[in-house]
């Protein structure tokens, strides 16, 4: 029941970007969401050529036959492994160039909400910058962390099987750390603190990341994913997160 309230908690986002005296504090996350992807596509579509010829290259030795079958089974997977690493790091930078405007994002929608919202340094715009760059910083130091431990659970075997299920859960547990901590570092939350709230609320948490992952699978829609995101971690806190602490 609680991750359906998480998984839900995208649409209300969606919802809310869509709201007189929100939409202008959605606009620069969407356009810096929009600039950075298409040039990640661009980026990936040049490297998938390059790698697909240099592939083929090392390949002409072998019977044309031979050489196509390989390429016919290597393309989707090279495909879907560029598309990845791609996705991955042009979706870190996308947040850690938008994390001020994502804040602000989260402060206004929250006052949205409530009325009586609180925040530290409100309208403070240099001591907003520096908290959520460096709150990123430390968000990609505990990602990274469960990146590797992860990525030595994939090539083990035997226990390689359950690979596929624990990226699922790491994506979106990941994500809900990811989109809201920007309401909680408004409160003047610490990481360690933000932490110890969102593992409180495991299912919740899960469930907006979860909303929030297929999100970013849709084409197009991802374009508005991050902006929608942040602000269905808003809505989180104020229905739930900030009363069970």
């Amino acid at each position: 029941m609680r991750f359906i309230e998480g998984f839900l908690t995208i649409f209300s986002g969606i919802r809310l970007l869509t709201t007189k005296g929100i939409r202008r504090f959605a606009l620069v996350p969407i356009l810096i969401n929009i600039v950075i992807f298409s040039t990640a596509i661009y980026v990936a579509s040049k490297q998938f050529d390059q790698l697909m010829e240099r592939l083929l290259s090392s390949i002409s030795w072998l019977p044309g036959w031979l050489a196509s079958g390989i390429e016919w089974v290597l393309w989707p997977l090279f495909a879907i492994m560029i598309l990845i690493a791609i996705y991955y790091s042009f979706t870190l930078l996308a947040n850690l160039i938008a994390a001020p405007f994502n804040a602000l994002l989260a402060q206004k929608i929250e006052q949205h909400l409530r009325d009586d919202a609180k925040f530290e340094e409100e309208g403070a715009i240099l001591p907003l910058v520096a908290r959520t760059v460096g709150s990123e910083v430390k968000k990609y130091a505990h990602m990274f962390k469960w990146l590797i431990a992860l990525l030595i659970l994939t090539v083990i075997p035997g226990l390689n099987i359950i690979a596929p299920f624990a990226w699922v859960i790491y994506g979106a547990w990941m994500l809900a750390i990811e989109y809201a901590d920007y309401t909680m570092g408004n409160h003047g939350m610490f990481f360690k603190e933000e932490l110890r709230v969102l593992r409180k609320n495991r299912m919740a948490a899960l469930g907006l990341g979860s909303g929030s992952m297929l999100m970013t699978m849709i084409p197009v829609v991802n374009l508005i994913a991050m902006p929608a995101s942040v602000a269905a971690g808003t809505v989180l806190w104020v229905k739930r997160l900030s009363n069970n602490q």
